[in-house]
């Protein structure tokens, strides 16, 4: 396993750790400050700033993108819903491939209309299924412009409204459905706040193999943890074994950056932006 201690060389920063630092740009500058090399964007905050804006900001810094988020939200109630959803993830995969990005992350989604509040239907194999011919055509274009597309399982607690892919195992059985030759173009990213109670983790980690581990994310599951979604914890400050884990995906093969991905409402997000770098540094270093 690689050793993190003496710097911050494999380092990125999902943007979304940094909510309270206000706009992209502003957030691109202070990753520079301390020497991150990484980041990993959402499309809102690229979309404030525009496409030329950004791309301009990463050539200017150097930077690398670990991921690029997010497609997915398959699932509709008919095929005018689905094909909007297609249509969104050709675009997320063009933004992708624009910026250089390792890979589009998919947060598939879950029952149709659930995420804003008013589920439109129950039916979760429906949903499934949606999820399944949705990868399955932006694949197609993925591959057409070459850029990876990551599954990534979301913690079962999410399986209504966000994504009703909640295991590696389910991810890897899709991956193994559409790609199996095992091309490059399709895996997984994983983070750990969502699979880390799974107890066939290490063996499917195994089983994804360097060409299925696109993405791998770290934060904390705090005990307690007062909000599901806005509640991830610093790196340290919970209970997820990371180093295991990371151990894990490193002998299988991936060699990538480990992306910070913290929703942290109530804490990190409140904080002055260089405090919250300058402790993602030292946990890297110390507790991934």
């Amino acid at each position: 396993m690689r050793d993190f201690s003496a710097d911050h060389r494999w380092l990125s920063m999902n943007t979304a750790t940094l909510r309270g630092a206000g706009r992209l740009d502003a957030i691109i500058e202070a990753c520079a400050r301390h020497g991150i090399r990484a980041i990993a964007p959402w499309r809102d905050p690229v979309a404030a700033i525009g496409n030329e804006r950004t791309a301009a900001l990463v050539r200017t810094h150097g930077l690398e993108l670990s991921g690029y988020c997010r497609g997915g939200m398959f699932p509709a109630v008919d095929a005018a819903g689905k094909e909007a959803a297609l249509d969104d993830n050709r675009r997320a995969v063009d933004e992708a491939k624009t910026f250089g990005a390792a890979c589009l992350v998919l947060v598939v989604g879950g029952l149709p209309g659930a995420l804003a509040g008013t589920p439109q239907s129950k039916n979760l194999f429906a949903a499934r299924n949606d999820v399944r011919d949705g990868i399955a055509a932006t694949l197609d274009y993925a591959r057409q412009v070459g850029m990876p597309l990551a599954i990534e399982p979301l913690h079962p607690m999410y399986a209504a409204d966000r994504a009703c892919v909640n295991t590696m195992e389910q991810a890897l059985d899709l991956c193994d459905a559409l790609d199996p030759e095992r091309t490059g173009v399709l895996g997984v990213a994983v983070d750990v706040y969502h699979v880390w109670w799974d107890p066939k983790l290490e063996a499917q980690i195994t089983r994804a193999g360097k060409e299925r581990l696109l993405a791998f994310h770290v934060c904390d599951w705090l005990v307690p943890t007062r909000d599901l979604l806005e509640d991830r914890g610093m790196m340290g400050d919970g209970v997820i074994e990371i180093p295991k884990i990371r151990s894990w995906v490193e002998a299988a093969g991936f060699a990538g950056y480990s992306e910070v991905e913290i929703f942290s409402s109530r804490d990190w997000w409140k904080r002055p932006v260089d405090e919250v770098l300058l402790t993602c540094v030292e946990r890297h270093r110390r507790a991934v």
